[in-house]
């Protein structure tokens, strides 16, 4: 079959180079890497002028026009909290809820929507999703090796984590995309991390190996077994809020408490941030040495390994809990693991190599650099696709996403480019009117933000839903692909067991050429659609505010004072002005100003309402 390579300064079309460069990208929580194969071996690649090839995963606004990525914004953090991101990772696919505890650790401002969406980052008065400011991340990697390389890279293979779920894994398809990159394969890390030790890469290999990834912000452990080149994931288990962060949360709690640090000084989002930054530099001394002391402001910061190794202990020990319950899930004892690898930089810490060696009763293999071992793999998996390694099995994938289309006009994927087929996936969804009894259900194929500009499929109603308030029905749907390409689309209300199913054809009658106009259209067309996207939701989102909104004003009358009530609906006017013609930015503004002043007035009515209801009954 003739492939396709899209050249993305002149639009054309044609066979692809012989020499083109496939990158691998481990898109990391603290540091990421870009890598390539060179000479038949992976290689990370280094910044010009650069001494290591990690780039902090951290962004600094200078202003809204300019953005520095890596060291130099890392210089920031300090400097101007508010403006610096870092740990974007944990926040990809999540929302608000989902960080409750994180969100007062960290030094810029994450907004709640009060609607279960996606988080966003306020940077002054600009509002940024997870996806855009991993984009700035990803642009700057293609960059790092467009200039290595003396040529324009296009096409990438990323990893993350084995547990990321659906809404994580397109937000990071989605995040390429935005950077300009054709995103060949989002790619399990310890499956890339394997491929680095060039485990499984022969046929003869048939092993069952552990991957122990403990990152600066995750921890994952996954067992696999590699037989005749066909890598298959037996179990996978993790913490996405468990890494190297919370070994220096340890520590900086560790001296709050022994230094009485004033309330003020917890305060000072410039001190607390110093005093972050010495608490990951104290980690990192001590794995060569014994104790470590740093002065910032009027505290003299110290702590012996001992100290440090007995703070992060119980951290440890919650890895080790889950890589029991990961062998129980594979059906493995301890005596079945072949190999146990070390991937990530908290693997550096001489405890958790002596701890993991205990668990598993063998010597762990950490002969490749745990901070470079995903991203290297990452490049093997792209050589793979590149077609330069025939010994490897490859499972047929789907060419182009498969999805439905949502409120707004917006593509919702349900089943990403280069899936493996056989695949099935599903979400639930709900409905927006008050009653609705019809939904209709209308299904697309292609890369682009809105359904508009991608190809319909088919079409059909799942009728006789019960009347209920928006909101209440689940309905699922369903994607079936099976190996022949036919797609089967189920819809089922899941109160009332109503349901349909039709079946499409999904892949047939579509060129290779047109496929590959389709995915350089949806990479030429990534900024712009992100920005319609964007504003579409944020349209959506206040849509929604407001009709809760006066719901509670006329449901709550009696409680909420006069001036309250001429407030509220001043904030909910202005919310309405700035859905209709405002910004994506004035549209979320006006959210967060009606949110923050209803926020306390709700609490009290709730609080009202709780004890009228339990007025005269014992408990």
């Amino acid at each position: 079959m003739a492939k396709i390579s899209i050249n993305l300064k002149d639009g054309t079309v044609g066979r692809e180079e012989q020499d083109e460069v496939i990158i691998g990208i481990d898109l990391g929580t603290t540091n990421s890497l870009v890598a390539y194969i060179k000479d038949g071996k992976p290689v990370t690649i280094k910044k010009t002028g650069g001494s290591s090839s990690l780039v902090p995963s951290i962004i600094h606004f200078a202003s809204e026009e300019s953005i520095v990525i890596g060291e130099q914004a890392a210089e920031q953090l300090v400097n101007q909290p508010e403006r610096t991101v870092y740990s974007v990772k944990r926040l990809l696919g999540k929302s608000y809820d989902d960080l409750t505890d994180v969100s007062q650790r960290l030094g810029y401002k994450i907004i709640d929507n009060d609607e279960g969406g996606l988080v966003k980052i306020q940077v002054g008065d600009k509002f940024y999703s997870p996806i855009e400011l991993s984009a700035e991340i990803l642009k700057e990697l293609k960059d790092v090796a467009s200039k290595h390389l003396s040529k324009a890279v296009s096409k990438a293979v990323i990893t993350v984590p084995a547990y990321f779920n659906d809404s994580q894994r397109q937000a990071t398809r989605d995040a390429g995309k935005l950077a300009g990159l054709d995103v060949l394969r989002i790619v399990n890390e310890p499956t890339a991390a394997s491929l680095a030790y060039d485990i499984g890469t022969s046929r003869s290999d048939s092993e069952v190996i552990v991957v122990y990834d403990l990152g600066g912000g995750t921890f994952d452990i996954s067992i696999l077994m590699i037989e005749d080149g066909v890598f298959e994931v037996l179990a996978t288990n993790g913490d996405t809020f468990l890494g190297g962060d919370d070994f220096d949360e340890a520590i900086i709690a560790y001296w709050k408490d022994a230094l009485s640090i004033s309330p003020a000084n917890l305060e000072d989002k410039n001190f607390v941030q110093a005093l972050r930054l010495s608490a990951e530099e104290a980690k990192k001394s001590l794995s060569s040495s014994d104790s470590f002391s740093k002065k910032v402001g009027d505290y003299n910061l110290e702590i012996s390994k001992d100290q440090f190794e007995k703070l992060i202990t119980p951290l440890l020990e919650k890895t080790l809990d889950l890589s029991r319950s990961c062998l129980k899930d594979a059906d493995k004892k301890i005596e079945d693991i072949d190999q146990v690898i070390l991937v990530g930089g908290s693997t550096k810490t001489p405890i958790v190599k002596r701890l993991v060696s205990d668990f598993f009763k063998k010597e762990v293999n950490d002969t490749v650099d745990p901070d470079q071992a995903v991203a290297l793999g990452a490049a093997v998996q792209a050589d793979i696709l590149a077609g330069n390694r025939k010994d490897m099995l490859l499972l047929d994938i789907t060419p182009l996403s498969l999805g439905i289309e949502t409120i707004g006009g917006l593509m919702d994927t349900i089943i990403p480019r280069n899936s493996k087929v056989p695949s099935r996936a599903g979400r639930q969804y709900t409905t927006s009117v008050d009653g609705q009894a019809n939904l209709k259900v209308a299904v697309f194929q292609g890369e682009r933000d809105l359904v508009t500009d991608n190809r319909k499929l088919g079409e059909f109603v799942l009728s006789g839903i019960p009347p209920m308030a928006a909101g209440m029905p689940k309905i699922d749907i369903k994607f079936i692909l099976d190996a022949d390409g036919i797609l089967r689309v189920k819809a089922s209300e899941l109160r009332s067991n109503i349901e349909t199913e039709v079946e499409i054809k999904s892949q047939y009658g579509i060129s290779e050429e047109e496929m590959a106009l389709m995915l350089m259209s949806s990479i030429q067309n990534a900024q712009s659609d992100m920005e319609k996207r964007s504003l579409i939701e944020a349209q959506t989102e206040a849509q929604n505010v407001i009709l809760h909104s006066h719901k509670f004003l006329t449901q709550n009358k009696d409680h909420i004072s006069t001036d309250e009530h001429l407030q509220l609906e001043k904030l909910v006017s202005q919310l309405e002005t700035q859905k209709q013609s405002g910004s994506k930015d004035e549209i979320n503004a006006a959210m967060e100003t009606l949110n923050d002043y209803s926020r306390p007035i709700a609490e009290r009515v709730m609080d009202v309402n709780i004890a009228e209801a339990l007025k005269g009954k014992d408990i």
